[in-house]
């Protein structure tokens, strides 16, 4: 008889008992961490939310009151809760209540919609869903109530008024009898921007995850007096862990929230709060530095800006000093573990061409070629890595494990990097089959398999297509089934299949055949040298 296998993979004996003995993993959990913060300082501020100002004390005795609601409402340990809140403090309120009361949250981001909301809720499982009521004039009680009809077991709280749902601020109990889950059990889910068209689930313990920002905090410097700005939704694992907003909390420092990421908002945050360190993906930087040059708010307490979710071009790099006065962060990382940083005090030229060098003396990393075999130093290949906070395996997800990762369990990363000679990596592009916009990753099969829902389309291609701005974006090549429809038509359908926004394609292009590679696929690689030939130069003329 076959044995069950596990919700998820797990480090290997030998692993564990070396990152414990490390002192990688201090075997203790996020309720934990947050009730010593309330216990040293409970007057200091943790959390800033426009003229909201919560203490670590106040926010301790929100989690625990909101896990014993929780528990009273019939959530129970272990169980799965799809969280989608934007900038709130509402969101830290939920993730120490789930994490004091045991229950997993999985995160999702303000910009999803029907399709991968309830995809995530039906997946894992979900016991509840948690979110908003109307974010960026999105009604975000339509979608729950959309997601009920497709799974009315699941139950829905909303941060907001009462009404159709429950309201979040209702649920209240005395905290007795919460037992709490252990340091090695499951935190939370979160999820993959891979290449498939079916999102991974991310499994984080607490061990783990508390090790990669606790260990992030010593590398950028973070301590209680530490200001950070949260402008990127704050779901994303950069400003979660990197060293993010958990990171601060940890160090007792205080987080800043912006609902928008824009310079009007932004600046006169970093002005008022006199906030120390900010994060930002290369376009969103890029706003920042040309809107710097004419503001009248003083950011001159800002120290370091930290650039990461897609490489930041060392034109851009180098106007973060000159412009801001401030040290730039090169940050590479994934949500699946390794993270690399370049450190406040390399020489100007690392910090400029490289995006840096792994958190932890156990981050093990491998650079091979097509074959799995090392490259020669300085080669270019794919990035291989685990590590004290490198997942073993996706969540339920056997079959692409055996893909994902190798026999000794290395996680393929994706990514095409090279080493320095000092270790530093630097990266040239990627491997799978995905698009970064901007820092948000879309799986190219996802969006493919919903314009082949399109009566008028035999055949789809997504690929990418450079950008000054994003970096890249989008663009579909279509096979028609007779005569092509309009793209705007496409892209209409697209979007109201519930796909969130920055998914639907840029661009929508018609051929009546792809080229082929070899062994007959679609080679896209001829798409993207088709896009850079053609189309580009065309845009440029526009």
């Amino acid at each position: 008889m076959t044995e069950p296998q596990p919700d998820h993979p797990i480090w290997p004996p030998e692993f564990a008992d070396r990152y414990r003995a490390a002192g990688y993993w201090r075997g203790y959990t996020f309720g934990q961490m947050l009730r010593e913060r309330a216990t040293e300082h409970p007057d200091r501020i943790a959390v800033v939310d426009g003229d909201r100002r919560v203490s670590y004390g106040e926010l301790d005795v929100r989690a625990d009151r909101l896990a014993a609601g929780l528990r009273d409402a019939g959530i129970g340990k272990g169980d799965r809760v799809v969280v989608q809140l934007p900038n709130i403090a509402e969101f830290f309120d939920v993730c120490f209540g789930l994490f004091r009361l045991g229950a997993v949250p999985v995160f999702a981001l303000p910009s999803h919609r029907l399709t991968e909301v309830s995809y995530f809720c039906e997946f894992s499982g979900a016991a509840a869903y948690i979110t908003t009521d109307v974010e960026a004039g999105f009604d975000h009680r339509k979608l729950a109530a959309e997601v009920v009809a497709k799974l009315p077991e699941l139950r829905v709280f909303i941060a907001g008024e009462p009404g159709e749902f429950a309201a979040l601020s209702e649920v209240d109990a005395e905290p007795v009898g919460l037992t709490g889950p252990e340091p090695g059990d499951l935190a939370f889910l979160q999820l993959s921007g891979g290449s498939t068209g079916v999102p991974k689930l991310i499994p984080r313990t607490h061990d783990d995850y508390i090790y990669s920002f606790r260990a992030s905090n010593e590398i950028c410097g973070v301590t209680a007096d530490t200001v950070y700005l949260g402008a990127l939704p704050i779901a994303h694992n950069f400003p979660m862990s990197s060293p993010g907003t958990f990171g601060v909390l940890h160090a007792g420092g205080r987080v800043v929230l912006a609902r928008r990421p824009s310079p009007d908002e932004v600046f006169p945050l970093v002005e008022r709060e006199r906030v120390t360190l900010a994060a930002a993906v290369p376009p969103l930087a890029l706003v920042w530095l040309d809107a710097a040059g004419s503001t009248e708010h003083d950011l001159s307490s800002l120290e370091v800006l930290q650039v990461g979710g897609a490489k930041c071009s060392e034109e851009v790099a180098r106007r973060v000093r000159p412009v801001l006065g401030a040290t730039l962060q090169q940050v590479f990382g994934m949500a699946e573990g390794l993270v690399n940083y370049t450190r406040l005090d390399d020489p100007e030229d690392v910090i400029l061409t490289t995006q840096g060098r792994p958190i932890s003396p156990d981050d093990e990393v491998l650079v091979v070629d097509d074959e799995d075999n090392p490259v020669p130093p300085g080669g270019t290949g794919h990035l291989l890595t685990r590590g004290p906070y490198t997942i073993r395996g996706y969540y339920r997800a056997a079959e692409h494990n055996a893909k994902a990762f190798t026999a000794d369990g290395f996680y393929r990363t994706g990514d095409v990097v090279r080493l320095t000679a000092a270790g530093n990596i630097v990266v040239e592009g990627r491997a799978k089959d995905q698009i970064n916009r901007g820092g948000e990753k879309i799986a190219a099969e996802e969006v493919e398999n919903h314009l082949l829902a399109h009566p008028a389309v035999h055949d789809a291609a997504v690929v990418s297509m450079p950008d000054d701005y994003l970096g890249e974006r989008s663009c579909a090549f279509v096979v028609p089934r007779g005569t092509p429809p309009k793209a705007r038509e496409l892209i209409k359908f697209v979007r109201e299949r519930g796909l969130a926004a920055y998914k639907v394609p840029d661009r929508v292009e018609f051929v009546e055949q792809f080229p082929q590679t070899g062994v007959g696929k679609v080679s896209k690689r001829d798409l993207r040298e088709a896009i850079s030939r053609e189309l580009v130069p065309e845009l440029e003329r526009r």
